[in-house]
Order: structure tokens, then sequence, then C-alpha cells
């Protein structure tokens, strides 16, 4: 299986890190892909990647709470990185990019733009982006509207959205990001689970954050990635298998993997 979003580079698992990994793969998990932050980020990033070369696949992206007044230094590294021609390094998405509205509305144009610029870097170089989206589902679909591109192809990560906003969102091209919040008593997401085709949905942990029931509260990691496939069986009523099979070349397809 896949996680799709994971930050192993977290400064959480500075104590475990080796062990993390290797309970990940132990667990079928043998495919982890890290999304940027921020230029604070980086070094974390590409250090856990050069290390666990066929473990780990990177993506590159200026996160929509590292935005403020500065936004264009970020921004350039990013650029820098990701059009860099002699890099040894393969991103396999732009991310984690969006809109970020739950602290406050301080930087919601900058945030606008440094996420209309990546998009359209993303489109340049046929890559899939990697959205966070939160309390922003409007504002996201109005600016996707004015981009005004053909079909999106990308994830909207730790899906946070009604059954309606992710249909809408799948009928656009994106995948829906299911994690550990699927797991949680009365969660949406279990419902959104359930309506959205299986094709459209990828596994993921978002780890240190969000672990899944009977972990919540603590720290997460890859390894429960099987615990996120067998609710997501459960609620369609079909084999952890079948999950863990359709999510898989979903991803290999949409990230090259």
């Amino acid at each position: 299986m896949v996680d799709t979003h994971c930050h192993l580079y977290d400064e959480a698992f500075d104590t475990d890190r080796d062990e993390a990994v290797e309970r990940a793969v132990t667990a079928g998990v043998d495919t982890l892909l890290l999304p940027a932050i921020d230029s604070n980020s980086h070094s974390r990033q590409e250090a856990l990647a050069s290390a666990y070369p066929d473990v780990f696949f990177q993506m590159m992206g200026l996160h929509p709470t590292s935005v403020d007044d500065a936004f264009e230094k970020e921004l350039a590294i990013v650029q820098q990185k990701l059009f860099a021609v002699d890099s040894p390094v393969r991103y396999v998405a732009v991310g984690e990019i969006g809109l970020d509205l739950y602290w406050d509305r301080t930087y919601f144009e900058q945030q606008r733009e440094v996420l209309r610029r990546q998009m359209e870097w993303a489109s340049q170089l046929s890559l899939p982006v990697c959205l966070h989206v939160r309390k922003a589902y409007n504002e996201l679909f109005g600016l996707l509207r004015d981009l005004n591109q053909r079909r999106y192809s990308g994830v909207m990560h730790c899906f946070g959205g009604s059954v309606q906003e992710a249909l809408r969102a799948v009928e656009m091209g994106f995948h829906i990001g299911i994690g550990g919040v699927v797991t949680f008593k009365n969660a949406t997401l279990a419902q959104v689970a359930a309506a959205v085709p299986l094709e459209s949905i990828l596994l993921e942990t978002d780890a240190p954050y969000l672990a899944p029931v009977p972990y919540r509260g603590k720290r997460n990691e890859s390894a429960y990635i099987p615990v996120i496939a067998q609710k997501i069986a459960e609620l369609r009523g079909v084999s952890v298998d079948e999950v863990a099979q359709v999510t898989t070349q979903s991803a290999q397809v949409l990230f090259g993997l």
C-alpha cells in the first residue's frame, strides 16, 4: 500500500524514525510520499528521501500556512527546485499547496496568489498537485473556476469537505485523500469514503497528525495505513484487499510511481 501523505521527517520521529519506516514496510506500506512545507523543512525531507530512496518519494511546494508577506522568497526556492534541470531529485507532485482559513484570513490574498502560481507550475511540468484545504472549499472552487483548466490532476489531501464537495472535486479530476479521521465517531469523512468512487480514493496518514482509532490522540505513523483501509472496506462493503489494490494502483498512476 501507499501512504500518499506523511511527514516522517518531522521532529516527532527524531527518536525512532528508522523504526517507524521499518514498521510501515512490515505492515505492507512500502511507498511513502513526502509533501513539502517550506524551506525550513526541505533539508530534513531530502535527507530522509536520500536515506530510503526506494521507499520515499518527494513533493515540492509552499504550504498555505507558511505564506506571509515574505512569500516571494519562499516561492522562488520552490520554483528553483521544481524547474532545476540538473537536479537528481524527481518530484512526484507539487505540494502541499492550497488555502487555509482556519486560523485567520490575514494572508488570504497572498495564499491565493501563491496557490495560483504553483498550480500553473504544476500544469507546465505535467505534475499532479497535492491540495491542503481547510475552511476554504468555496474559495478553492472559485479559484479553480478562475484558472479554468480543462481537467485537474491531483489529490485533495486530508479531505474535510462535504459529500457534495467531494463529488464536485472528483468530477474536476481530483482524488480524495482519506486518512485517520475516517475512523472517528460521526465523521463526515465516513460518508465521503462511502460515496465517492473507490478509484478516486487515496490512502494517507498525514503522520504524525490525526492518528486513527484506536490510536487517536497519539502520534500517527505510516504503519497505520491498513487501519484506514480496513475502515474504508467496512464502509463500502468490500474486501481490504480490494481497497489496497485499487488505491495503490490509483496512487501509482497519479504520481508516476
